[in-house]
């Protein structure tokens, strides 16, 4: 945000030293030409200028058109070597001519120097003059980190200024939040909106985010969400439209949350994997996992969404949940393909039952348990003993269940310990009175 801020003080002092050249008559050189009238000025009785002075004045225009700045500066310097001969007037007009030099060349605190050279010279100078250049003081100390220094020219300028439009306030609030005072700092950017929207101007974009990062530092959540409503819809932008979800959610407001990122989404904010997962994920808190589906489904259709094991078995818990078994099945064979672990191998076995698949069901639970990785095997094999008990294979099925109890009593599960002991008590009797069953035929 401050390169941003920066770039914006650094081109805005290009129209503040337009006086160098207006003052004087004349011609504008290019860098002046997007200055805007300024506010007409009382009139100040001042001394004249001589012509011998305004005939140097003009070289060091020419030069200055001519982008000769380092004949500009020896030239300015030179008639500053004769300032005996010169009144106030003159002698503010040369070192307005110099702190420009001094500034095209990126040598600020010389500039600075200059132009604190003009404004010792009092009434001996315009109040146009006088104003511009406390204006460029400003935001020259502004520059070079003198902050107190920049307040001080600003509040000067304030009282001096005709009718001040809203910049001023603005870039106060920028020395305000530089030097981390953050309630000055929205006084004055609110300040300076009020005056624009007074006025019927537009309210820039980045006096809205800064202040919006002002209220946020202050930790005024409702200020930070009514701001960033403003800039949704003003300025659209996904930044904005994260935040403000993001924001939301930090307040509790998940429906607002999911509202927010939806928006985001219709709009086409949303382009980035990171992004859609989150909303997917949000739409499953929000019990709505078909919808979550869609949203994977059309993110990994447009590859916005990289297939890894984690983005497809969240894809496939969605189609799941959504009762969407037949298109689950196949996406959770793909992640398990590319999963190191058996969690999903251990999920799609679960599908496998649930869909009747059982010899499908029982090798994705025998992957599932070589692979490892799984927190409670036991269950795994309580999944993959049922499905070869509706396979008829009763022995495998025992040894599964079996294997089931010894695992839940190394952890101490009693729960699943006794499932699969009536499980094995139910295979024992069965297998008894099959037996039974044929020796009585």
């Amino acid at each position: 945000m401050m390169k941003r801020v920066l770039g914006l003080t650094i081109a805005g002092l290009l129209t503040a030293l337009a006086p160098v050249a207006g003052e004087l008559g004349l011609p504008v050189s290019s860098a002046y030409a997007a200055e805007e009238e300024a506010p007409k000025q009382k009139t100040r009785r001042v001394p004249s200028i001589s012509e011998s002075t305004y005939k140097k004045l003009s070289e060091v225009q020419e030069l200055i058109d001519a982008k000769d700045m380092q004949g500009a500066r020896s030239t300015v310097k030179g008639m500053l070597e004769r300032t005996k001969r010169m009144n106030g007037n003159e002698i503010g007009q040369v070192y307005n001519m110099l702190g420009f030099v001094e500034f095209s060349l990126e040598n600020y605190p010389a500039a600075i120097k200059a132009y604190e050279q003009v404004i010792g010279q009092g009434e001996d100078i315009s109040e146009g003059l006088e104003v511009g250049t406390l204006y460029t003081l400003a935001q020259l100390s502004f520059v070079e980190n003198q902050y107190d220094d920049a307040l001080k020219y600003m509040r000067i300028w304030l009282g001096k200024a005709n009718n001040p439009g809203p910049d001023p306030h603005i870039f106060m609030g920028q020395v305000y939040y530089q030097m981390k005072d953050y309630p000055d700092a929205v006084e004055q950017i609110e300040k300076g909106i009020k005056i624009a929207q007074d006025r019927g101007t537009a309210v820039k974009e980045n006096w809205w985010a800064l202040l919006n990062y002002l209220y946020f530092e202050q930790e005024n959540w409702p200020k930070v969400l009514e701001i960033l409503e403003i800039l949704v819809q003003e300025f659209p932008k996904r930044e904005y439209w994260i935040r403000l979800a993001g924001i939301l959610g930090q307040q509790g407001d998940e429906k607002g949350q999911v509202h927010a990122m939806e928006a985001a989404y219709h709009l086409g904010f949303l382009d980035r994997e990171r992004d859609l997962m989150s909303l997917a994920g949000l739409l499953m808190q929000e019990s709505v996992p078909y919808r979550a589906a869609e949203v994977m489904k059309e993110g990994i259709a447009d590859g916005k969404i990289e297939e890894t094991a984690k983005n497809l078995q969240s894809y496939g818990q969605a189609l799941q949940l959504s009762q969407e078994v037949e298109r689950a099945i196949p996406v959770f064979q793909s992640a398990a393909k590319l999963s190191d672990d058996g969690k999903i191998d251990d999920r799609l076995s679960q599908l496998y039952l649930e869909d009747d698949q059982f010899s499908n069901c029982v090798t994705a639970a025998e992957s599932a348990i070589n692979k490892g990785g799984l927190r409670r095997v036991q269950q795994t094999y309580v999944v993959k003993g049922m499905c070869q008990f509706n396979l008829d294979r009763l022995t495998a099925a025992r040894n599964s269940f079996v294997s089931c109890r010894n695992e839940s009593r190394r952890d101490e599960d009693s729960t699943n310990e006794r499932v699969c002991q009536q499980w094995i008590t139910y295979i024992d009797n069965e297998a008894k009175r099959r037996e039974a069953l044929e020796a009585a035929i």
